[in-house]
């Protein structure tokens, strides 16, 4: 029991959440994403594959075949 009031607050909240049209401020959405330092050009390195083989390895991978 007692749970009524919670309840009654909650679906007042989501119906606030549902219907209401909050105000979007555009342009410090504009400026925030403007606003992030421009790249060099490397973006190759953000997606490298951490589990490729490297060079080393393929050297190593040589030298077992020829054992």
């Amino acid at each position: 029991m007692g749970r009524g009031r919670a309840k009654a607050k909650q679906t007042k909240v989501a119906r606030e959440l549902k219907y209401s049209s909050p105000t979007m401020d555009l342009d410090a959405l504009q400026r925030e994403i403007g606003s992030a330092a421009p790249r060099n050009g490397e973006a190759e390195d953000d997606y490298a594959d951490p589990y490729a083989p490297t060079e080393d390895d393929e050297d190593e991978a040589a030298q077992r075949r020829y054992r």
